[in-house]
């Protein structure tokens, strides 16, 4: 099962706004999820991005794959860096401890 952490479209015809989800790629966008880590309201002015950072680090430490919005986003909101992979954000901690 490929695990994938991406944008669920929610609220009405042209005030839309969206949930940041880990769900099974294979699952329709706005079907059947695992877990809601965040939302993303692009209305506002600036947009508004709020993120369970801890959460989202778990599910990229299991193997989760980001879209590319979504990636945005989570470099957005810090819990990335915006020019390294998924999980390398951690990895300096680590080999600072071993």
């Amino acid at each position: 099962m490929a695990v994938r952490i991406r944008l669920k479209r929610m609220g009405a015809k042209k005030r839309p706004f969206c949930r940041i989800v880990v769900a099974d790629s294979r699952s329709a966008r706005d079907g059947r999820i695992i877990e809601t880590i965040g939302k993303y309201d692009p209305l506002t002015n600036p947009s508004s991005v709020s993120i369970d950072s801890e959460r989202a680090l778990d599910w990229l430490k299991k193997g989760a794959q980001p879209s590319d919005t979504a990636r945005r986003l989570l470099a957005e909101a810090g819990v990335i860096g915006a020019g390294q992979p998924e999980g390398a954000s951690e990895a300096p901690e680590e080999a600072a401890e071993a």
